[in-house]
This record gives C-alpha cells, structure tokens and sequence, in this order.
C-alpha cells in the first residue's frame, strides 16, 4: 500500500509537477519554435514561460513574502527597455536566460513555502493590486497550481501544432 501524503506535501508535488511538465513540454523546442506564434493572439512559449517565471516571482516572492528580488534583465524603470511594442507574451530574451529565471524563480518560491504553514496569512496578501485575492498560503499555492496547470496545457496545444509532439509532461 503506498503512504498517504498530507495536505501540504500534496499540494507542494502537484504545484512540482506541474512546473515540471511545463519544462518537459518545452523541452528541445528549436529557436524558432520557442518564438513562434499559432494563436491569433500572438503568444509564443517563450514568452508564455517568462510570464511563468514572473507569476513564481509575484505569487511566491511579493505575496508569500513580501519581498522580491531583482529582475534578471533590466527594467524600463532602470534604464533598460520594456519592448512595449510586442505583442503580450512574446519575449525577445534568450532562451536560456528564460530557461535559467523560471527555474531560479520556482526554486525561490520554494525557499519562501519552506517557511510558511498553509494556513499563514501570507505578508505580501495586502497589495491592492492582485488579480486574484486570498486569504492563506494554501490560497496561494492552489492559484500557482492553476496557473502552471493551465499555461502547461497551452504549450501542450502549441507543441503539437509546432512540431507535432504529443504526450510531453509528467502524467
């Protein structure tokens, strides 16, 4: 019989899977897949991984802690560009450094979880400006589960339509 896991272990494998299938559907995409768009509304997996890596970075940084670190490329508000004329969800960023941010970003939303129980009021909660409210952490980490699960049935969708793979992803 395998061993039941608790609630919070539960949801913390869910939230892992999910970001791992997220990478594994994305995984050996060439270059010009990784910014090729099949939506008319102009997404690429690129760009819908780097939003990725900034919903770790909000959800799991601002909300759950209330601190966040810096961008690791540079911000219109500190002299860089903000490529304001793209379509939302495209990125002219490398693939690595895309790659490398969403894994860093999970691995800090990981370090933040490791401190908190899932009934915590998180600190970040009394932004004014969340899409989403909630009240605990376990708000938190079932959003991020939503969030990934969703995103990763996207790329899913846009991997076969690139390539024709099927079947990528943790099941």
């Amino acid at each position: 019989m395998r061993p039941t896991l608790g609630e919070r272990e539960s949801l913390l494998a869910c939230l892992q899977a999910q970001r791992s299938s997220v990478l594994a559907i994305v995984a050996d995409l060439d270059e010009a897949s990784w910014r090729s768009s099949i939506v008319p509304s102009g997404w690429t997996p690129l760009g819908l991984l780097e939003h990725l890596g900034g919903a770790e970075r909000l959800w799991g940084q601002v909300v759950l802690g209330d601190r966040v670190s810096p961008m690791p490329w540079p911000q219109a508000d500190d002299g860089g560009s903000e490529e304001d004329d793209r379509p939302a969800l495209v990125s002219g960023r490398a693939v690595g450094e895309v790659l490398a941010s969403y894994r860093d970003r999970c691995a800090q939303t990981d370090a933040v979880l490791d401190e908190l129980m899932l009934d915590d009021r998180p600190t970040g909660v009394h932004r004014q400006d969340l899409p989403t409210p909630v009240a605990d952490v376990r708000e938190v980490v079932l959003h991020l589960i939503e969030e990934t699960a969703r995103h990763a049935g996207h790329l899913d969708i846009a991997r076969e339509l690139l390539d024709g793979r099927t079947g990528l992803g943790v099941r």
